[in-house]
């Protein structure tokens, strides 16, 4: 059994054929995807899929930083009113992108300081995006550790020593399909910080692992990330399966 930890499937790329590509994660053993929100434009079509069977789809709630813009209030006032309508498994995807665009690079804090209190404040994992600012996260995320932040820094493709960073915060890193590129370098990483803060994921429909790289992403590719993952630290793909799932369901409540 596979946990999809970070899957946007409520996109356009992938509801063409959803019935589909939910039918394909079960075969391939994926009996859980977790959506991460992005902005007010997609939370309706993100909790459409919920209802979804009979693989289980769990929605987060939050603000992407690339979705922080000089209304960012407004959505986020929009954030907490769902927040105090009804639970999610997590907030997120926040967090800070510096890659894009940094017009909007004080607002992208104040939003994601805001999720920190919320997250702190509902008792709720965060799940973190750091695109070129994955030391600006940890930095921030270090501040309010001994308040019982917990979450994951999704999409991990650090260094060692961010990794050990992120993982003396007592959180988690969300590994995918970079795992399988070929100079990615995250393989090394992995084998020096060991399996104790892994959960899987896809960030369909974005960075299909290869064989499919540059190709659109899907839950049903998990297990290629697995079996990769299994060649790096040499185990069964079972106990990968086993462990990152047991990552992910201790990590959200699950």
């Amino acid at each position: 059994m596979f946990i999809d930890t970070h899957a946007h499937i409520y996109s356009e790329q992938l509801l063409a054929d959803k019935n589909e590509f939910l039918k394909r994660a079960l075969v391939s053993k994926v009996t859980t995807i977790i959506m991460p929100a992005i902005d007010s434009q997609t939370h309706r079509a993100m909790l459409a899929m919920e209802v979804h069977e009979p693989v289980t789809c769990l929605a987060m709630m939050g603000l992407h930083p690339c979705s922080v813009n000089a209304g960012f209030e407004q959505e986020l006032d929009i954030i907490k009113s769902f927040l105090d309508q009804r639970p999610f498994v997590a907030i997120g995807e926040t967090g800070l992108d510096f890659y894009w665009d940094l017009t909007f690079k004080e607002q992208q804090y104040l939003a994601f300081e805001q999720q920190i209190e919320w997250a702190i404040e509902y008792s709720m994992p965060i799940v973190i995006h750091s695109r070129n600012a994955t030391p600006e996260c940890i930095d921030l995320v270090s501040k309010h550790i001994s308040r019982g932040l917990k979450g994951v820094f999704h999409c991990f493709g650090g260094t060692v020593e961010e990794a050990m960073a992120i993982i003396n915060m007592g959180f988690y890193m969300g590994i995918g399909g970079v795992l399988t590129f070929k100079k990615s370098g995250l393989d090394e990483v992995i084998k020096k910080t060991g399996l104790d803060k892994i959960v899987l994921e896809t960030d369909a429909p974005y960075l299909a692992p290869v064989p499919y790289r540059g190709k659109r992403n899907e839950p049903s590719y998990i297990p290629v990330i697995a079996h990769k993952l299994a060649e790096v630290m040499e185990l069964p793909v079972e106990d990968i399966a086993a462990i990152t799932t047991a990552n992910a369901k201790k990590l959200f409540g699950l």
